[in-house]
């Protein structure tokens, strides 16, 4: 059964004590309204971790002025029925008053990894993200931590806080989880109107056919974002924001795919902005 738990210190005191037994603690950060896709990080955690916590807090530093804090999806009990069949054992659970007493006398930023993509979109949110998840690893202290790669550039930034404030934290990238018909699983996707779930399809359909473009011989990444951006325009009656082909882990746009790249695109529907990509060449 999985305990809730919502202070700092009960959350510190039980990682600390499962640390000092030995045990591995497998961590997974959620702002909650929990899908399938958070399940695949939590199942993935419990096959290789002694302790699995999952943490839900929505957290307003990532939040522009407006955005939608106050309407995200705040929905416990279904969460940690999902948690629970995901075989979690702690769901930490703080207020924002608890996570945030004062106004923080030093804060993080993120650097060049955070001026593309989502980063360039929604100034600040960055910032935000590493300001949370590196006060949650040091509460929870995990011998490993999991992200889903639907956010890659947040699993970019992630691994370069890591690597750079020394955290003795293993990073595991979890591939997307889709819909039955390739639709990757958001919280926002509650959002959508009955039409614009069905036109949500080609997100993933257009990076499919960016695939198939490229193993037929096609390098030049204009080309390629141009023939999505055709396809997603022809498609859906979303705002495409954008589609560009970056190298990864460096977030780096390049004109001619090779190494390891992956292609971004986000869509604009009246209440929800899409994101969705597709890695060329694999990550490790």
């Amino acid at each position: 059964m999985t305990e809730i738990i919502r202070t700092i210190q009960e959350m510190t005191a039980i990682s600390r004590d499962n640390k000092s037994a030995g045990k591995s603690i497998g961590f997974v950060p959620t702002m909650g309204a929990l899908h399938d896709g958070h399940k695949a990080l939590m199942t993935q955690a419990r096959k290789e971790n002694d302790i699995v916590v999952i943490s839900v807090f929505v957290n307003p530093l990532q939040f522009g002025p407006n955005e939608d804090y106050d309407a995200y999806p705040r929905q416990l009990e279904q969460d940690l029925t999902l948690a629970e069949s995901a075989g979690v054992d702690y769901l930490f659970h703080p207020e924002a008053e608890e996570m945030y007493p004062e106004p923080a006398a030093v804060t993080l930023h993120v650097g060049a990894l955070a001026n593309v993509l989502e980063g360039a979109k929604r100034p600040g949110h960055f910032d935000g993200v590493v300001t949370v998840v590196n006060k949650l690893f040091n509460i929870v202290k995990p011998t490993t931590a999991y992200f889903g790669r639907k956010d890659a550039q947040q699993l970019a930034i992630i691994e370069a806080m890591v690597k750079d404030f020394s955290h003795d934290i293993k990073i595991v990238g979890v591939d997307i989880i889709r819909e039955e018909d390739g639709l990757a699983k958001s919280s926002r996707n509650v959002y959508l109107t009955d039409t614009e779930r069905q036109e949500a399809v080609h997100l993933s359909k257009s990076l499919e056919m960016a695939h198939q473009i490229i193993a037929e011989g096609t390098r030049d990444s204009k080309t390629i974002e141009d023939a999505i951006e055709n396809y997603l325009k022809e498609h859906t009656n979303g705002v495409v924001d954008e589609v560009a082909v970056y190298r990864y882990p460096e977030l780096t746009q390049t004109k001619i795919i090779d190494g390891q790249c992956f292609i971004s695109l986000a869509v604009k529907f009246s209440q929800a902005r899409l994101i969705d990509n597709t890695i060329i060449g694999g990550v490790e």
